[in-house]
């Protein structure tokens, strides 16, 4: 089966957060990326707004409303709370409506996402969010970590999706690791865990042209959320070129 590419766009707005101005655009990167075949976008505001800011999302929504085609993602810590311009996540979601809302478990002082949801603590703190989103019509995806008991109860909220976390993976395949293959058979058992109960599995963080034909091996992948590595790919090789790239991979012709 095909895997659903969305582009993260953080980095690009990184990047023109550097200067005063709206260069690089987001909003016409965006462009770019949907007319290069991409099958979805990826944000993910943070209250610091050290990448994108609440208005790329309100842009980026509007773009995505003429393309039926194509979904919007928007990530986010739901516990965050507003913050100067900042109006926390569920108020964009509100005001954007999304199709899909992926909640992680981060932080100011992390660099980025780093881990998935601990639910034995949070799943309390994460029902009433959770009826929120499903009364705005948004499909749920909690970021978790290959865990087959914490994906168990992330199945118990009543969510539709879960992101697998990549990073451990994407990090030991890169330093040519034994323990690649170990890394596979435990992203498998917990994507095979995962549709027996019910949930649809994404994946994301740090997946490249290198090692996503290999992670996309445990088969059933809904969809990937890749924007670090594909914005770097697309120095080298422009834009719709990593896009074309990507998806090429995601449709099984690597």
């Amino acid at each position: 089966m095909s895997t659903a590419l969305s582009v993260n766009l953080n980095k690009i707005a990184l990047l023109r957060n550097s200067r005063e101005g709206d260069y690089p655009s987001v909003l016409a990167h965006a462009k770019v990326c949907l007319e290069a075949g991409a099958d979805g976008l990826t944000v993910h505001p943070r209250p610091d707004q050290r990448h994108i800011r609440p208005g790329d999302v309100l842009q980026l929504a509007e773009l995505i409303a003429q393309h039926r085609e194509v979904e919007f993602n928007i990530e986010g810590n739901p516990f965050a709370p507003a913050r100067g311009s900042y109006p926390g996540l569920l108020n964009l979601v509100e005001q954007t409506r999304p199709h899909q809302c992926t909640l992680v478990p981060d932080s100011d002082n992390q660099l980025t996402s780093d881990h998935g949801f601990e639910l034995n603590s949070s799943a309390e703190q994460l029902k009433p969010i959770i009826a929120r989103l499903h009364q705005l019509g948004v499909r749920i995806s909690l970021f978790m970590d290959p865990d087959p008991e914490q994906i168990r109860l992330a199945s118990a909220l009543g969510v539709e999706r879960i992101e697998l976390y990549t990073g451990p993976y994407a990090e030991r395949y890169q330093t040519g690791s034994a323990t690649t293959e170990q890394d596979l058979a435990r992203y498998r058992k917990a994507r095979e865990i995962a549709n027996q109960c019910g949930l649809e599995v994404n994946a994301g963080h740090d997946l490249n042209l290198e090692n996503l034909a290999d992670f996309l091996s445990i088969d059933k992948v809904i969809e990937v959320s890749i924007g670090h590595a594909l914005t770097v790919d697309a120095l080298n090789m422009g834009l719709a070129n990593a896009v074309a790239a990507y998806r090429n991979i995601c449709q099984g012709n690597a």
